[in-house]
């Protein structure tokens, strides 16, 4: 994978002061001065450069990256062919709004993923595409989507789910309580259930359906094919498939948000694809241009026929991300989705003897590099303590990780990780849990 790549870092940890540095201090407390506190930093990296998986902090420290930005950079940090592409588009063209005109690279991100979407064609035509900045304007506007085509107005959404933090989104998210707590009402009309099991499944036919949620009032059933924020929690085979029978005996849309597992990160270009369902709408951001704001609105071509003006964005689609977006595509295809399936067997498979050798480590699950633990306390029971104890001492030796749902660490490097610096993220993580 770094044969691609014209490396001035090294392509393994390297520190070089004590962590924070003295400059990455500095700036944190200038950081602290001035910006909000609802920024959640982990632990004090500041970062100057990046390329391919490899971090540099402003203290001269090289960091293995193992959150891709929140699994953001799929091609690697500043991969080169990226990068051109967007110092040629840059210098053509930065900005002219695809609301009111028309420019190729957004035409070709747009041909190139209406023909990979995993929807039945339709004339010909697998998809439409809306082009937004972020996951949460993806959600947003697929919400909007799905209520005026069907002239429904209730979702259902998942406990654990992540979808966004405006005000739409975060109606659908369930993740943690301080995303929702102190700001007041949110969008009427949104209901949770468990995520992934079959049982969850069955109370909502039997009881819910029942009850206090008339299967013929619902727009849509907004899941995600992995659930992400919520743990990196892969679901019981069937669920999905049955979501899907239940969209379609009522006619309910089902949404699949692919922010974070779409576009490479479990080694298909879309996760719903490992459980062969074909949704009505999926939402994507995060990967889809190797680290500019993008996202993208995939619906089956007949859903999505709003009228000219009752949705726009100003910066969607832009046409610098477009062209990022264009060469990232071609990097998946190319290469980027095997490595991932790849190596994500090789971290997963260390992972669970690091299981085997640890009571305090769950086994390793996930899809390509989407992977995460559990860490456990002597009894089995979560340990959200112990969790966060290991992502600290993992970065004061070289390596970057992020938890997720109640004590899970997440695995979401670029996707031109080596098997090499998989190794070395194992021996570090081992080390670490000794400590």
């Amino acid at each position: 994978m770094h044969s691609t790549l014209n490396s001035s870092l090294p392509t393994l940890p390297r520190l070089r002061t004590s962590l924070p540095g003295k400059r990455a201090q500095e700036l944190i407390a200038r950081d602290v001065a001035v910006t909000s506190p609802s920024y959640t930093r982990g632990y004090p990296l500041v970062v100057a450069k990046g390329e391919g998986c490899m971090v540099e902090d402003v203290d001269g420290n090289v960091f293995l990256d193992m959150t891709a930005g929140i699994a953001v950079t799929a091609t690697g940090h500043a991969h080169p062919q990226v990068v051109e592409a967007i110092q040629q588009q840059a210098a053509n063209l930065l900005h002219m709004s695809g609301t009111d005109f028309y420019y190729e690279p957004m035409v070709v991100l747009a041909e190139s993923l209406a023909n990979r979407a995993p929807f039945p064609a339709n004339d010909g035509v697998r998809a439409r595409v809306f082009f937004t900045n972020s996951g949460a304007e993806s959600n947003e506007g697929a919400i909007k989507l799905a209520r005026y085509y069907t002239k429904r107005d209730r979702v259902l959404a998942f406990l654990g789910g992540f979808h966004g933090r405006t005000y739409g989104a975060m109606s659908l998210t369930a993740s943690k309580k301080v995303q929702r707590e102190g700001f007041g009402s949110l969008l009427p009309g949104v209901n949770h259930i468990p995520y992934g099991t079959h049982a969850s499944l069955d109370y909502l036919e039997k009881q819910l359906f029942l009850t206090v949620l008339p299967p013929q009032e619902i727009a849509a059933i907004v899941v995600e094919a992995i659930q992400g924020e919520g743990g990196y929690l892969v679901p019981e085979d069937g669920f999905l498939a049955r979501i899907r029978e239940i969209c379609d005996r009522h006619g309910i849309l089902m949404i699949v948000d692919e922010v974070q597992s779409g576009m490479g990160r479990t080694g298909k270009l879309f996760a719903i694809e490992h459980w062969e369902v074909m949704p009505d709408i999926i939402t994507l951001a995060k990967g889809i241009a190797s680290g500019l704001p993008l996202g993208a609105i995939l619906s089956r071509p007949e859903i999505m026929t709003w009228q000219p003006g009752s949705h726009a964005t100003t910066f969607g689609g832009n046409p610098v991300a477009c062209a990022a977006a264009n060469v990232t595509l071609s990097l998946l295809e190319a290469e980027l989705l095997d490595n991932a399936h790849q190596r994500g067997e090789e971290l997963q498979a260390g992972l669970n003897k690091l299981a085997q050798k640890f009571k305090q480590v769950s086994p390793a699950r996930g899809k390509g590099l989407m992977v995460a633990i559990d860490l456990l306390d002597t009894e089995g029971n979560l340990n959200p303590e112990l969790r966060n104890q290991i992502v600290d001492r993992a970065f004061h030796h070289g390596l970057l990780l992020l938890g997720c749902g109640k004590a899970a660490i997440r695995f979401c490097p670029p996707l031109v990780i080596s098997q090499e610096q998989i190794q070395v993220a194992l021996e570090i993580l081992d080390k670490v849990i000794r400590e």
